[in-house]
């Protein structure tokens, strides 16, 4: 099974022996970030530097400036942590070390885009905004996105790309210090505190046979037995519960054809600028009402538009069985394999195992920069013990 870290250049360049560890790994593949959502990470074995604050959303690579000349909405540049074309070096040295360079690209997800044109951010139906969710049922953020993920997907040498957040964002966020855990909103509440009620989204809406007003109403309605902590979470079942079966259904239709003519542009868009054979994989949740960076899909569909997907495994491999069964593409399972971020690299060739059986045909470890030498340690004994 091909095997990939997630990296950033921030790992590699200015460290001579970064590229080299990430090849003894085992792995025959990378995942470079090229262009990525504000962080703040460790980096345990860097000579120069142990934190590394990326202060807002940028792309990691000088941009093509004749084609972002005078729009509004553009990719920013990064500052001091990943300076000039920081992803073309450390993919050059990766490269240089034997490794497959696949690009890691972050789309609809950018508070500092949030904070500058408020106007594109996710509003829930209590008229508060989401800063770092920009809503992709507007004509000019999807413009933006799918010229983004053409160009910093499409960097010189790379292989293939990883699509992150191409679809809706809501609620569940890690923002900034976040305290939003306090009640427990379950799949249910996470649905109904991400649906948009933005000036696009309303119009897309009375498409839909709702009514905006009567439906942000209705949904303010549905929370209130959530905020009481008198809700069963039962998924989408409990949606339709609280909401209506009928109002419900219609939403998610809406947002499900959204995000789908989304991710067909922005996939089209990345192979028209790459190479023959250049492989497009989107990070994807096999169901479509989710949020969030694994962007929600129906697995049919993205498998015949995509290449294939790399699905969320840390704690389990049972999303992998929607995409398997439709017997094609890659599928990746994707392991967290720092212990601190709840990983568990001790078991990681028996999550492999498992996943496998599941129908996965590739494995993405997250995070060969982020890990302590021990956890890396574990990572190179189970890839050397499957082989």
């Amino acid at each position: 099974m091909k095997t990939s870290a997630f990296v950033y250049p921030w790992d590699v360049n200015g460290d001579p022996d970064a590229a080299r560890r990430i090849a003894d790994l085992g792995v025959q593949q990378v995942t470079l970030a090229a262009a990525y959502h504000s962080t703040r990470a460790l980096t345990p074995r860097h000579p120069r530097h142990r934190v590394v604050t990326a202060e807002h959303a940028a792309v990691l690579y000088p941009v093509d400036e004749q084609r972002w000349q005078g729009r509004e909405l553009r990719p920013y540049a990064a500052g001091d942590w990943a300076a000039g074309d920081a992803y073309g070096e450390a993919a050059a040295a990766l490269a240089d070390a034997g490794l497959d360079v696949h690009t890691w690209v972050v789309l609809a997800h950018n508070s500092r885009l949030g904070a500058e044109h408020p106007d594109t951010s996710v509003v829930n139906a209590y008229g508060d905004r989401y800063p770092w969710a920009p809503c992709i049922a507007q004509a000019a953020t999807r413009t933006y996105l799918v010229d983004l993920a053409a160009e910093a997907a499409t960097r010189p040498g790379a292989r293939g790309t990883e699509l992150e957040s191409l679809g809706w964002y809501g609620l569940a966020h890690l923002h900034a210090h976040d305290k939003t855990g306090g009640v427990g909103l379950g799949e249910a509440g996470q649905y109904l505190m991400s649906l948009c009620f933005c000036p696009a989204c309303r119009d897309g809406y009375a498409e839909h046979g709702l009514d905006a007003a009567e439906l942000s109403r209705s949904v303010r309605g549905a929370l209130e037995p959530v905020w009481r902590g008198e809700t069963a979470d039962d998924g989408w079942a409990t949606v339709e519960k609280l909401l209506g079966a009928e109002a419900a259904s219609a939403t998610r239709a809406y947002r499900d054809a959204t995000a789908r003519s989304l991710q067909e542009a922005a996939v089209a868009a990345v192979r028209a600028a790459a190479p023959d054979g250049f492989q497009v994989l989107l990070h994807a949740d096999p169901a479509s009402y989710h949020c969030g960076a694994n962007a929600g899909v129906d697995p049919a569909h993205i498998l015949s538009v995509a290449d294939g997907v790399v699905v969320p495994c840390t704690g389990g491999s049972g999303l992998i069985a929607p995409f398997a069964a439709q017997g094609k593409g890659v599928v990746a399972a994707n392991f967290t394999v720092v212990r601190g971020m709840g990983g568990s690299p001790d078991t990681l060739a028996a999550d492999i195992a498992a996943a496998r059986e599941l129908g996965a045909n590739q494995v993405r470890l997250y995070h060969a920069g982020l890990a302590s030498d021990a956890d890396l340690g574990a990572v190179a004994g189970a890839l050397a013990g499957i082989g």
